[in-house]
Formats: structure tokens, sequence, C-alpha cells
């Protein structure tokens, strides 16, 4: 079923780890793989996904991790189903009610489309084949709808059957289809003489249909925005347009139900002396049930989830794993598959930490009056209900934490394929004593012989004021500094990270450096200032993770500031020795020269700039040539849109975003000159 492209063959510690995992899996429900950084932890995942052969779920804990894990995957299985599954607001304010203020925050969201389309995508081909990856971010565990109603919302339309074309429209209608008359949109269509178009909420794709003599006489697939004929087939499996999909019979049963829980409910406010928080439910119960009837939904339709899903009070909603666990042949939940847990230290802390936040803001919301209480079931799943619904399963982290410890077999991957070692520790004092000069002083001096040799610096301090104030310390003393935290827009962290691989600057000052996902082959020093300060950011995870900023590089060395030894830094130290020892005594054994790794530097803030130069030059080309000719520019927007929609496939965001600003100057210029 799966078919792993190979690059290259495992080498280092990854056919070990490959063997042992699989060994454990045999016996063991949960294998930890303890992966030290740069040993090629995902493709020795990606072998134990071929041969263990099941869907698999891979769970990272932010969107752009999920999204280089997905690119990653797709290179290793090309002719498999790779997904993206994430959360698809841009811009998300969940409902609130502050009853210290007597402020009540509506709901507000913007919804992406394109990563809608992914979601889409990925449901749906569980629903149609096994061989499925999909990557998602903690989005897996919030309520999706029933796989059920969504596969039994779909309709298969076959050429040749009998179809009128009211029936057709009534049909995707009911499917959550929005009928358009100008430009289609995904889950729209647009109905014109004897052909209805459909553009499915999952595909960059237009299924049009021909209607002639009360019968579905063609079905022609559609470039959405060339409108060339790709190609005419025979059937199509249309799914719903949303996944929340509800028979009508099941409707009804569920509006009585509320009704009669709203009148419960009423009662027992009242009971409380709750007069204006009983009238306010009693008022916006009674609208949405009034929208739901006559429009089929109402604002805030997922906090009556519990009754359209058929749950009873307290129970879990259905949620991605219920699309893995659903086998569409049975039509029962008894399909098994495989869970990677990637960066396992934080992302099952994050697992375990969603429901309470929700429940804490539902709960104040339910008390008083903005919601029945059935709205508290339309929430995450607890950690012990995510542990519950997933099978075997992988844990991955360089620092796994005290759940993986105890629950799961621990397997190492600690040899680099390019033989690098950990790198070497050297522990400073902090304070100024005799000759020593003090940290600040020292890290300066070890600098300036690093950039002698061409290398760069990473200092990781413990507040932001302080990495600012460094920076500009540095900079006082003729060195090349910038810092860089959370407070710093993303573009701007992507411009500063670009110039220090490059060499525009020398020495980077951060807070958190992990956050970034830093992978800078250019660094031979890495420098924890204060790091006998026990906390989350001198924690042994921490450290260790901050130690391997430096494992990409053969000169790679770590600087720890410290006037006592914590028991954190002990284990940090000790556990990063131990992988040092071991490395040295493989690469004796096999004769291995170890090389810094290699990595082209990949500047996004280029992409941008670049991307704007040739929109400019495009314009002042067409200016020359003379923008008279409509049908030019109609068709250069044209293929941009095209470009756009493609990148967006492959999940290069950056490109697409660029694109996209790209076709809306052209339009503007597109009106303004009229054309």
């Amino acid at each position: 079923m799966w078919k792993l492209h190979q690059p290259y063959k495992p080498s280092g510690d990854q056919p070990k780890a490959i063997k042992e995992i699989l060994k454990s899996l045999e016996k063991d429900r949960f294998t930890t793989l303890l992966g030290a950084t740069g040993t090629g932890k995902t493709y020795t995942v990606a072998h134990v996904i071929e041969k263990i052969n099941k869907p698999t779920l891979v769970i990272a804990h932010n969107k752009t991790l999920a999204a280089q894990l997905a690119s990653e995957f797709q290179t290793f299985f090309p002719e498999n189903a790779v997904h993206y599954f994430v959360s698809y607001y841009d811009y998300y304010q969940p409902e609130a009610y502050k009853p210290i203020t007597d402020t009540y925050i509506e709901k507000e969201a913007m919804i992406n489309k394109e990563i809608d389309r992914l979601r889409h995508k990925a449901t749906q081909s569980l629903l149609t084949r096994d061989d499925v990856l999909i990557v998602a971010s903690v989005s897996a565990i919030y309520g999706v709808g029933s796989p059920l109603n969504y596969l039994q919302g779909a309709r298969k339309f076959k050429k040749g059957e009998r179809l009128l074309r009211q029936e057709l429209l009534r049909i995707l209608v009911h499917m959550h289809y929005g009928r358009v008359a100008a430009d289609l949109e995904p889950a729209s269509f647009r109905a014109t003489g004897s052909f209805v178009e459909v553009y499915p909420p999952h595909e960059e794709i237009l299924y049009r249909f021909k209607i002639s003599a009360g019968r579905l006489a063609e079905i022609l697939l559609l470039d959405p925005i060339t409108r060339e004929i790709k190609q005419s087939v025979d059937e199509i499996l249309l799914f719903p347009a949303k996944h929340f999909v509800t028979p009508d019979e099941v409707v009804k049963v569920a509006l009585e139900e509320i009704r009669a829980d709203l009148k419960k409910r009423v009662k027992e406010l009242k009971e409380e002396g709750k007069i204006a928080e009983a009238s306010r439910l009693q008022r916006r119960v009674l609208a949405d049930v009034a929208r739901i009837e006559e429009f089929g939904y109402c604002n805030g339709i997922e906090n009556y989830s519990r009754y359209f899903d058929r749950r009873s009070p307290g129970e879990a909603p259905d949620t991605l794993l219920s699309f893995f666990r659903f086998n569409p042949k049975t039509k029962k939940f008894d399909r098994d598959f495989l869970t990677v847990i990637d960066e396992s230290h934080v992302t099952l802390p994050q697992l375990s930490g969603m429901y309470a936040g929700d429940a804490s803001r539902k709960k104040t919301l339910i008390d008083y009056g903005f919601r029945l209480p059935a709205a508290a079931d339309n929430r995450p799943l607890t950690f012990d209900e995510f542990i519950e619904r997933i099978d075997k399963a992988i844990f991955v982290s360089a620092t796994p934490g005290e759940f993986e410890k105890k629950n799961s077999t621990i397997v190492e991957q600690i040899i680099r394929p390019t033989g690098l070692l950990d790198p070497e520790i050297i522990i400073s004092p902090v304070v100024e004593r005799g000759n020593y000069p003090g940290q600040v002083k020292d890290v300066i001096e070890r600098s300036k012989k690093v950039i002698e040799g061409g290398g760069r610096i990473l200092i990781t301090t413990l507040t932001k004021k302080m990495a600012e104030d460094l920076s500009e310390f540095l900079k006082d003393r003729n060195l090349k500094a910038e810092y860089i935290h959370s407070d710093i827009k993303t573009k701007e962290r992507i411009e500063i990270l670009s110039d220090f691989r490059r060499g525009v600057f020398d020495i980077l000052v951060g807070v958190n450096l992990l956050r970034e996902g830093l992978d800078l082959p250019e660094v031979e020093m890495v420098a924890i200032l204060d790091a006998d300060k026990e906390g989350f950011l001198r924690s042994e995870t921490s450290l260790i993770q901050t130690i391997g900023r430096a494992a990409r590089n053969i000169k790679g060395h770590v600087v720890l500031y410290a006037d006592e030894i914590t028991t954190s830094l002990k284990r940090a130290v000790d556990e990063t020795n131990r992988r040092r020892k071991l490395q040295k005594e493989y690469n004796e054994k096999h004769g291995i020269t170890p090389q810094t790794v290699k990595k082209e530097i990949h500047d996004i803030t280029e992409q941008f700039v670049s991307a704007h130069k040739k929109a400019v030059l495009t314009l002042a080309e067409l200016d020359i040539a003379g923008l008279e000719n409509k049908k030019d520019i109609k068709k250069l927007i044209a293929d941009k849109k095209l470009a756009m929609k493609e990148a967006a496939k492959e999940l290069d965001f950056e490109t697409a975003a660029t694109l996209r600003d790209e076709i809306a100057l052209l339009e503007k210029i597109q009106k303004d000159k009229q054309l």
C-alpha cells in the first residue's frame, strides 16, 4: 500500500532505530524515538510507516512545523495521499463573556479557503482509500462532524441517469453548496441554461453537468481559472460542502430537544433569581432555532452540535480521529491507524491543555445565559479521550517528557549520518571575580574569535529587555548583532534569520530561540547566559534543545554561564556528553570523518522582493506594449491565479501570498485604466 521514495539509504543510527521501533510496536502500544538533532528522525519514521502499512496521523504543535512535515512526507511518499489538516482560521476570536466588566464578545473568524480545501481533501481521502498520511496540528482533537453523516451525505452522479435540472439544484442546496450568479468559489454552484457548474470544496476543479431530456447527459471536468476542459467522465462522487451534515429527520428531532432543554434551563435560571439571564437565553436560542428551520444554519450552530450528532451530555465530539477510526467498508469505527506525535515534549502537553481553557470559557457563557449547557459539549477532546482513541503511536523528540518515559519503550537515534558530534560544552561563571570579567565580557571575547574564523553565534537571555540591551551593547563594541523575540513580526523574523545566515551580522541574541525552529549550520557557538536560573527557559529540556542548535557544525560548541550546577544543568550536560561519547566511538569504529551540514540559504524575503520586482517589470513591459488589449491583461491575471493555486497546493504559502498581491495590483490597474 505504501511506496517509499528513498533518495538515500538509511545510515548512522537510522537502520537500528527502524528495526527497534518496528519490533517495539509489535508488542507495545507506544514507542518513543529519542532522536538527537540532525539524525534524520522524519526519514526513520517514513520507513516505519511503509512497514506498518496503515493510515497514519502525524500531529505537530504548530501550523508551520506541520507544513514542513507535510512537504517532507510528500517527497517520501509521492504516490500516496499525503495531506495537511490544520485550523482553517486566519483570524479567530472565540465567543466569550467577562462578568466583571459585563462585556460580551461575539465570535469573529476569518476562514482561509485554501486550508479549508485541504481539510476537505484530507477527510475525503480517509473515506475513499487507506494509503493516507495526514499531518495535523492540535486541530485534530476539535469537533469536525460525523464521518458517517459526511459519507452518507455524498452523492454519486452517473452519466445517463435520470435527473431533472431542478432536482439537481435541490440536491446541491441540500449538500450546503451556495448558488451564485457570478464567479464560482469553492462550495458553490452556478446554473446557466442546461448547464450546472459545481466547484467542490476539496479540489481545484469544476464539475460541469449537462442536463438534456431529463437525463444527466454529460459530466465534464474544467480548470477553474482557464475553464479549459480537462476530461469527460462517466461518474463522480460529490461530497457535501461542509463537514457538519445532518439528515432532515434528525434536524427535526434535534430542534425539539433544543426547545425542551431551553424550557428546562430557563426555569432553572429563574429559580436562581437570574431573570435577565433567563430572558437573554430564551431570546437567543429561539432566534437560532428559527434561523435553523428557515436556512438550515445559524451563527454559532456548533454550540448545538451535540443535538445534531445525537450525542449524550458529556460525550466527546467526532474529530479527525473519528475519520481515521471509521471504516467506510464496514461503516463501523473499527479501522486501525498509526499515530506519530512530533516534538512530543511540546505537543503532548499542548494536547493535554486544550480542554480546560475551552471549558472555563463555555461555563461563563452558560452561567450568564448566553448559551445552553449543551454548548459545553462543543469542545476539544480531553487528553484521556485522545489517548483512548489512538492505536499504536510513535512519540518523536530529542527530549521526551514524563508521559513518554513512563508509558513507552524508548528507542535511541543518536548517530548522525553526517558523523557530526553533539557540541563540546564549556561552563563559565556568571559574575565577575578576580581576573574573570563576567559573562557578558567573556561572551564578547569568545564571539570575536568565532567571527574571525567566519562562524556565527547564538546568545540566549532570560528576558526580551536583556536581549535588546545586549544587542545594543554588542553594537557599541563594533560587533554586528541583532535581537529576535516574540514581539518581532513574522516577516521581520524571517528577514533577520536570512541576514544572519548570509553573514550580514554575526551574532543573534534571543530569549527562546527554540520557537523559531532554527536550522542554522553556520552557528559555531551557542552561549546560554544565566544557565543556572531554574525555570522553563533553563529546564533540562530547554537546555538540551538549545545545545542542539550547535550540532550541525563541526566546530560547534556551547558555553553555559553558571555559578552553580543546578539539577537541570547537570542532566543536560551529562546527556550531551553521553551522546557525544557514543557518536565519537561510532565514528572511530567506522572510520567516519564528520562534515558540517551544508544547507542552501533560502531567502524568503528575497522571494518577496524579487516577486515584487517581477510584477513591476511585467507592468512596465505591458505599458510599453500598450495596455489597450483587454485579452492580454485578462490572460495575465488568469495565469497568475493559476500559479497561485499551484503554489498553495504545494503548501508554498509565501509564493502564493506574493502572487495574490500581484493579482490585486494587476486588477487595480485593469480597473483604473478600464481595460
